[in-house]
């Protein structure tokens, strides 16, 4: 028997609480209606006897205790699909907002998703270029991976995403079986219009498929919006058998947002305010990455949050580094300096690159060259702290060399225009080209295959001068003797 309920019991935050409700189970969707008409979605958090906890996912705003009728729709919340969806727009809850009608479903999915077993894993072997040689070549986005990127207040990881989303690619002229899914967390209006405007002027909105919550929709609607957008991209993947990039912004406002919701249900905070159960949430999402043995597609995800104070350590960032295969960090120095776009190489890694990478994949080479920029690259920020002490006029031939590799690698190679897109050959080309401007005694990471193959110190026009024979300076030497 099918029961409406009239009037709640108590109204607090985003939460609506019933008494002696009957055959009710957790994550139930509800659906209200207020008396002037209009329908809410809720769903079932808490069961405490007869008592029910719902949360209301466009806010508690005009509902009184008696202004309203739940209908308890036995059912958990879904999603309703189709290829429809792709050059679609939605807000934060999977309602179509861009006046295009409903969709027309195949079918309806839950929200939550379904478990992967473990055992049906594939183990992702095949790459994801981005046109970006900074991921690309030193923090590879594998197929099938989780690859968050950590960024902070006011830098330019909207661009970033921008430019992912309008570049990316599977390997092997895949690009057909192709699309992107993007949620968007908690932005401005101008933000969200934006994307939409980046999308649809570079051509690739038709296949991308849009979860636009604004900061001004109610905050509990943003714990929904990447469960709406992976249930997309798993429709997308495993019934389609496309390959799925899902790139979501910003996971730090679904944090916070999940933080209220747990604080409104009178929960004992932990880390930093946020529930206890934070790490299992994030692993809820970031898990339902992957490859399924029998099925073609795949979902890779590309989370973007940002650090609060550039805090590395913070819970959001802290336990998505443990969940996920990596991160990319962006650095707000290089950002200061006008580098776009402001990747941090050596905090930057891809767990899964060295399976993804190499002969038949990208190239041979790119192992022992992504191992040697790293090398390189790392002896940097030591020249430059004891150029700041003694001065740069009083280093060794080989650590103003080393200086002057970093001004290059930084302005060249990870600095790149937004419109630019760099394909793999060029960014490991690039690469060699680079590391041509320090002496071949120095290349201690790579094959002398290699070097023989790739090493032209001769062709170098940074305009700089390659010592190959790496000589001190006399001085030095006379210093020493003395």
């Amino acid at each position: 028997m099918i029961l409406d309920y009239i009037g709640v019991k108590e109204i607090n935050g985003s939460l609506i609480v019933l008494d002696d409700v009957d055959d009710v189970f957790y994550e139930e969707t509800v659906s209200i209606k207020l008396d002037n008409g209009t329908f809410r979605q809720g769903k079932v958090v808490q069961i405490d006897g007869k008592r029910v906890v719902i949360q209301v996912f466009e806010g508690t705003k005009n509902i009184s205790l008696s202004n309203t009728q739940t209908h308890l729709m036995g059912r958990p919340m879904q999603m309703p699909l189709s290829l429809e969806i792709l050059g679609r727009t939605f807000n934060g809850s999977g309602q179509p907002i861009d006046g295009l009608g409903n969709i027309y479903p195949e079918e309806r999915r839950d929200v939550n998703g379904m478990v992967i077993n473990p055992v049906a894993r594939i183990y992702p072997e095949n790459y994801i270029c981005t046109g970006i040689s900074s991921i690309d070549t030193l923090a590879t986005l594998i197929r099938g991976q989780k690859l968050p990127i950590f960024s902070g207040s006011g830098m330019k990881h909207n661009d970033l995403a921008v430019q992912i989303v309008r570049q990316a690619k599977i390997a092997n002229d895949e690009s057909k079986q192709f699309c992107i899914v993007f949620a968007a967390m908690g932005v401005q209006k101008d933000v969200a219009d934006y994307f939409k405007r980046c999308f649809e002027e570079s051509g690739v909105l038709q296949k991308v498929v849009m979860f636009i919550n604004l900061a001004s929709d109610p905050v509990i609607e943003r714990t929904i919006t990447p469960r709406c957008a992976l249930t997309a991209a798993e429709y997308l993947a495993f019934e389609k058998n496309m390959h799925v990039l899902v790139v979501m912004t910003d996971m730090t406002s679904y944090a916070e947002a999940l933080r209220e919701f747990s604080s409104s249900k009178g929960e004992i905070p932990g880390r930093g305010g946020f529930p206890g159960y934070l790490y299992s949430d994030l692993a809820s999402i970031y898990e339902r990455a992957g490859m399924i043995e029998g099925i073609d597609g795949s979902v890779t995800q590309i989370p973007i949050l940002t650090m609060p104070n550039d805090d590395i350590t913070h819970p959001v960032p802290d336990l998505t580094g443990y969940i996920t295969e990596g991160q990319i960090v962006l650095d707000r120095n290089l950002s200061g300096q006008g580098i776009y776009p402001p990747v941090s190489v050596l905090p930057s890694l891809s767990r899964l690159m060295k399976d993804g990478i190499g002969e038949g994949l990208t190239r041979a080479d790119h192992w022992e060259l992504a191992n040697q920029l790293f090398a390189s690259y790392s002896k940097v920020s030591d020249a430059r702290a004891l150029a700041s002490v003694i001065g740069e006029e009083e280093l060794s031939a080989s650590d103003k060399r080393i200086i002057e590799f970093g001004k290059l690698f930084e302005k060249y190679f990870i600095s790149q225009k937004f419109n630019e897109e760099r394909s793999m050959e060029q960014s490991l080309d690039l690469g060699w080209k680079l590391l041509s401007t320090l002496p071949k005694s120095e290349l201690e990471r790579v094959d002398d295959k290699w070097l023989e193959k790739y090493y032209r110190p001769d062709d170098v026009n940074f305009g700089v001068v390659v010592d190959t024979e790496e000589k001190d300076n006399e001085d030095t030497d006379e210093d020493e003797d003395e």
